[in-house]
């Protein structure tokens, strides 16, 4: 394809309504032509998990008219897995069924951060940490953009919940954004450089993500060197002229004969700089010179992007229980496996609204396990539950009456698609009645229940568990999802995915229960940096499975931890040896925790991860490598990230709370002393050497040597109003300090810093 498309030699030659109308698209799925200028249009299409092209004679919104495509496993179970080198192989996939249909920029991947259980939207979602949904988003990007395919990285920012989506305002300090909600975004963007981003529809501290210069232009390219287009989630617009200004490019879907007409008018009046406008107009042009390099293929390769969406629905499966142990099961010729549950034949394998993919084919668990069986074993088939929520006490006792003959029971169970999906969160994370009323009785017909699950975020467990002898969480995962359930249940292959979401014990654990989903258009993060297994470890609550758990048919051991400080950085040391019979996959996790801080930090923290594949009986050493940063955390005084010198723990292990190895580092900070005026407090300036030694300086020259009688002698006196600015204090009799004290003693500490 002709690439000869120069952006800055037709910046000099479009005219102001040609340029308004490029920072708009010009239908539902395509950026806006200049045919004069030999500017084509460019293709955009859903697809976080799969591709989502609607056909030129389709109807645009319609969910069911797409193209056929791969379904690949949704976010929520990738990120069970772990595997940055499988979302890679992933991307490239995507990339390239993209370029078979002629798809220029995929809108995907999504990273928001999983702050409650409850979001409908959260199956599109990695993580509850930003490290993990980092890494994955980076690793897939890698891939999508490696083929010369676009990603527009989602949704920026804080766009935690679908209630009231397009006009609630996410009302959240700037160190929990910082840590958690933008520190994904913020490794994705600096570490892949994704061609575009996409603005969320809420609002952010009150101002709409669309026209908030400070997420847009501030943060996203001022700090972190952002090059791309940001284009805006569909119907995310507001004011065409207030997003432009802040430093959204390219609105989506177009108000055309509107939006135009106000960019047009803003500059004609001045209320619109005409660099402004240039500058994003550039920004497009540089898109549609990076989308006519595209070189298109013939046709999608179906049946392998098929087996890679089953090995992904592989290694994205979470062993969560497994007593006996239960699974993998060993059926011989004669005996009977009883799968019941309706899901095992009609699959929820993805979620819906704007990802719902059209697959190019499905596999059922059911057909899968009959297939997989040896000669001579039956696998009967009970539906057990309707999938529309209605009780059939008919279906209930037929799956009692299959479960009382059968040597193994494998029950499918999960959330029904009508009840998650875009567009509305939860109202609670239990089972359907149906299922919970089933499953007792199951098990008091058969003492092996294996329940499989089915669903885009988590769900209560506790009284699921307890009547089954294995729990596989399967998420939603994707055209390939009954084939790959019957390899792990079979033991075909092993699972090795890990919780990328704590599992709690109830919806009133999570941090964010009081404060979900706000009220009178606002939404108030009260839990602070305090997310997910943040907050449950920092109150030491009890969890159904903790984030990172996950088991496997073989066995782990950890050994030989070694933390050596290089330079400003601390390299990480162990080793992994499988000391079980089989071949497997472990996640190997390393958190961080301040052991004595200033400011309330979460007790650990993931910083670095990686996913090893051993023989039984093998060894391998991991390294990883941690920056100041992992160390730091967002001072809003200082304006920066800001390392504490002090202890640190670093702790290794295969959970959050399964922590093998643990050893402290010893770090000093190379921050600035934190800044001192006459507001800052007594204790403060006591705190800062140099301070304290200019304070008490200052103090002896202005009461005639005499510093015994002040406060800064009397440690009682401290303790009772050393929280007190210091400019307070100059007027209490007694004290030590004066005005002029005080206005002496912070010009100098200026003069000398």
């Amino acid at each position: 394809m002709s690439t000869d498309l120069d952006p800055a030699a037709l910046l000099e030659q479009l005219t102001l309504t040609e340029k308004a109308a490029l920072c708009l698209g010009s239908d539902f799925w395509h950026t806006a032509p200049v045919e004069r200028l030999g500017i084509p249009a460019v293709a955009l299409s859903d697809g976080p998990h799969g591709l989502r092209k609607v056909p030129e004679d389709g109807v645009d919104v319609a969910l069911g008219e797409s193209l056929p495509a791969t379904c690949f496993p949704t976010a929520s179970a990738l990120g069970s897995s772990w595997d940055v080198d499988l979302a890679y192989r992933i991307g490239i996939a995507l990339a390239d069924e993209a370029r078979a249909q002629g798809v220029a920029v995929i809108l995907g991947p999504g990273i928001n951060i999983k702050r409650s259980p409850l979001c409908g939207r959260n199956f599109e979602y990695f993580a509850e940490d930003p490290v993990l949904s980092g890494r994955l988003a980076t690793a897939m990007i890698d891939g999508i953009q490696s083929r010369g395919v676009g990603t527009s990285l989602k949704h920026f920012a804080a766009n935690n919940q679908e209630s009231d989506r397009l006009r609630v305002s996410a009302d959240v300090d700037e160190r929990t954004l910082r840590e958690i909600y933008l520190a994904g975004f913020e490794i994705a963007v600096t570490s892949a450089r994704p061609w575009t981003v996409m603005c969320a529809y809420n609002r952010v501290n009150g101002v709409h993500a669309s026209q908030h210069r400070w997420l847009l232009t501030d943060v996203l390219r001022d700090e972190w060197g952002f090059e791309g287009l940001v284009v805006s989630d569909w119907g995310a617009v507001h004011d065409r002229v207030a997003a432009l200004a802040a430093g959204l490019d390219l609105e989506m879907p177009p108000k055309l004969g509107i939006s135009d007409v106000a960019i047009v008018d803003a500059v004609h009046s001045g209320a619109l700089d005409g660099e402004v406008l240039d500058e994003s107009v550039s920004r497009v042009l540089e898109l549609v010179h990076r989308a006519r390099a595209i070189e298109p293929v013939d046709g999608i390769e179906v049946d392998a992007h098929h087996e890679l969406a089953r090995a992904a629905a592989r290694d994205c499966a979470v062993l969560l229980k497994n007593d006996g142990p239960a699974l993998p099961l060993q059926p011989s010729p004669g005996q009977t496996i009883a799968v019941i549950g309706e899901f095992a034949r009609t699959p929820r394998f993805q979620g819906a609204g704007s990802s719902q993919v059209n697959p190019t084919r499905i596999d059922t668990a059911l057909d899968a396990l009959s297939a997989g069986v040896p000669d001579g074993v039956e696998v009967a088939f009970a539906a057990g539950f309707r999938l529309d929520g209605m009780a059939d006490d008919g279906l209930a006792g037929e799956a009692v009456e299959l479960a009382r003959r059968a040597d193994a029971v494998v029950v499918f169970c999960g959330v029904p698609a009508a009840d998650e999906s875009e567009g509305y969160d939860r109202t609670h994370m239990r089972l359907p009645a149906e299922q919970l009323d089933l499953l007792p009785r199951l098990a008091g017909a058969n003492a092996s229940v294996v329940l499989v699950l089915a669903n885009g975020s988590t769900v209560e467990l506790t009284d699921a568990a307890s009547h089954a002898t294995a729990v596989l969480e399967t998420w939603l995962s994707g055209q390939a999802a009954g084939g790959a359930v019957a390899d792990l249940v079979l033991g075909v292959a092993n699972p090795s995915g890990r919780l990328a979401e704590t599992i709690p014990l109830r919806l009133e654990d999570n941090s964010s229960y009081l404060n979900f989903p706000g009220e009178d258009g606002h939404v108030r993060y009260g839990e602070g940096v305090f997310v997910g297994y943040r907050g449950y470890d920092a109150l030491d609550q009890q969890v159904a499975f903790p984030f990172g758990h996950g088991l496997s048919y073989t066995t782990f051991d950890y050994a030989d931890l070694q933390i050596d400080v290089i330079g400003d950085a601390v390299e990480v040391r162990c080793t992994v040896t499988n000391t079980g019979a089989r071949h497997g996959k472990e996640v190997v996790q390393i958190y961080v925790g301040d052991v004595e801080s200033s400011v309330s930090r979460p007790v650990r923290e993931l910083k670095a991860f990686v996913k090893v594949d051993l023989a039984p009986g093998q060894s391998h050493p991991v390294t990883c490598t941690l920056s100041p940063r992992d160390f730091s955390y967002w001072s809003t005084r200082r304006g920066g990230w800001h390392l504490e010198a002090g202890e640190f723990e670093i702790a290794v292990g295969s959970s959050s709370r399964d922590l093998r190895l643990r050893s402290t580092v010893q770090l000093t900070s190379d921050e600035a002393p934190l800044p001192l005026d006459g507001m800052s407090t007594l204790q403060e300036w006591l705190a800062d050497p140099a301070a304290a030694r200019l304070l008490r300086a200052a103090v002896v020259d202005g009461n005639d040597g005499a510093a015994a009688r002040t406060i800064l002698d009397n440690e009682e006196l401290q303790r009772l109003i050393g929280n007190f600015p210091i400019s307070s204090l100059a007027a209490m009799p007694g004290s030590g300090l004066s005005p002029a004290i005080v206005t002496d003693v912070v010009a100098e500490l200026q003069r000398t810093r």
